[in-house]
């Protein structure tokens, strides 16, 4: 019996798709930020907005573009020919919403023009094995995955991202552009970012945005998780100092202890050579994470932004497009099941589910601070260096800060819409018709966001670009920005 089980195991573990890791070792001292801030990036720098795009397969893919070109038709004129979307400055993906996050990330707001055509609408389950009738599929998903970097990875990077690495992302992009996926091991968010990648001894920029989309989307069994190799004593990496300070800091939250903690396995050789990456959606499946990193890892007042940019401000939209479906109640109307893949499904939909709503409120709670906190600092600022950091003289009201943070989701629509949005599965190929269900799903939902009317409201009452507030014609109720 043994040695069948012996065979059995060996039988599986054969079976399996792997990745061979394709990261390579880091040459430089460090790797550069994502994407370059200067005066020429920043521009007058007013008006900034964040968007965070959730996991759901095609369908947040679709979602997330829908949300994109409602903020495109808001406030063109001959200085903002793409709307809104010529002031997106933070794009964050999780799962099905990273293709969208990396498409835009890469090529601006031009690169979702066409996007319906060239990626929603089509197969990318060209390359899969997705049958569940087909025994050696269920066998190599068992074993640790059914499909490896040459189905999915390979498609994207066909008709998408064209072999892009961050390289070129930072190179093309003004858009900073958070992948997320799952580190296996540590349980805890993992962001495709400069500081993750100096843990590794890695270089980001050869890496190829087609791989860390993957690893976002990697579900677990029907992917084989993506693999990165840690390439320690290949550079001379030193911890941050926020990474110290968490270690020691009774103050710091769990999350950030555990992303701490995270970072320094990844320089310890006794403990890490692989990294293993599943679906961002296991851990934070609104990809909100960076943020609370990147304020922790700054330890400054305007972090995440850099001082021009936080001095500049006037208004911030940060908008969570969330793809998920609702509650299934199929299963409890009568006595019997779930059955095991129902029960499974469940379970691993109350994780996420879970995760997700904790990860948005303390998100907002978080952004709630910084408001207090950038204010404070902007108006203990010395004036000769507000005129040098704003990069002009005249006047300026330090507290003229304002954010609004919002939710936009399948509960943005009408009942009999939102009935049939929670018919569409979560798969990489959906027909045309649900497809444009759930775009145009996206864009009612943002029009009626509250947050979305009052960030454009604000932006008239207080004349921070009168091109933009001429340029968009909403509805919605007056409301008031985060914290007040």
């Amino acid at each position: 019996m043994r040695s069948l089980l012996v065979a059995l195991c060996t039988f599986l573990t054969g079976c399996a798709a792997m990745n061979a890791p394709l990261n390579t070792p880091l040459t430089a001292a460090a790797n550069a930020p994502l994407v370059d801030i200067n005066a020429d990036t920043i521009g007058d720098g007013e008006v900034y907005i964040g968007l965070a795009f959730s996991g759901g397969g095609m369908r947040a893919s679709a979602f997330a573009y829908g949300l994109a070109e409602e903020l495109r038709a808001a406030g063109v004129s001959s200085a903002t020919p793409n709307g809104l979307l010529d002031h997106v400055r933070l794009v964050s993906g999780v799962s099905g919403g990273s293709v969208t996050a990396a498409q835009l990330g890469l090529y601006g707001p031009r690169g979702l023009l066409g996007y319906r055509e060239k990626y929603l609408i089509t197969n990318a389950e060209k390359y899969m094995a997705n049958s569940v009738f087909n025994p050696l599929t269920l066998v190599k998903g068992l074993s640790g995955g059914a499909n490896g970097r040459t189905t999915f990875a390979r498609y994207i990077d066909e008709v998408l991202f064209k072999g892009a690495t961050f390289g070129d992302l930072r190179q093309r992009s003004r858009i900073k552009t958070w992948i997320n996926a799952t580190d296996m091991a540590n349980s805890t968010p993992f962001l495709f970012s400069p500081e993750t990648f100096d843990a590794l001894c890695s270089d980001l920029s050869s890496f190829p945005i087609a791989e860390a989309v993957s690893a976002s989307a990697a579900f677990p069994l029907v992917f084989a998780p993506v693999v990165l190799e840690a390439h320690q004593n290949r550079c001379s990496y030193t911890e941050p100092d926020w990474l110290t300070a968490a270690r020691f800091n009774p103050e710091a939250t769990q999350a950030m202890r555990a992303h701490a903690r995270a970072l320094e396995s990844y320089a310890d050789p006794e403990r890490v050579k692989y990294v293993k990456l599943l679906d961002g959606g296991v851990t934070d499946n609104f990809g909100t994470t960076g943020l609370a990193v990147e304020r922790a890892r700054a330890r400054a007042a305007y972090a995440p932004m850099t001082p021009e940019e936080a001095v500049r401000l006037q208004r911030l939209l940060f908008l969570v497009a969330d793809a998920g479906v609702q509650a299934d109640y199929g299963w409890t109307q009568k006595l019997p099941g779930p059955g095991v893949l129902g029960l499974a499904k469940s379970i691993a939909n109350s994780s996420i589910s879970s995760a997700t709503r904790s990860g948005y409120d303390s998100m907002r709670a978080e952004l709630k601070r910084w408001q207090e906190e950038l204010i404070e600092w902007r108006c203990s600022l010395p004036p000769a260096e507000a005129r040098r950091l704003r990069g002009k003289g005249g006047e300026w009201d330090c507290a003229d800060v304002k954010l609004f943070v919002g939710l936009v989701s399948f509960d943005g629509v009408d009942a009999e819409m939102r009935a049939e949005l929670n018919k569409v599965p979560t798969r990489l190929v959906l027909t045309t018709e649900q497809v444009d269900l759930t775009i145009e799903a996206a864009r009612i939902a943002t029009r009626g966001s509250s947050e979305f009317n009052g960030f454009v409201q604000s932006l008239a009452g207080n004349d921070v670009d009168a091109r933009i507030a001429d340029g968009i014609a909403r509805g919605g109720r007056r409301i008031a920005p985060i914290g007040q």
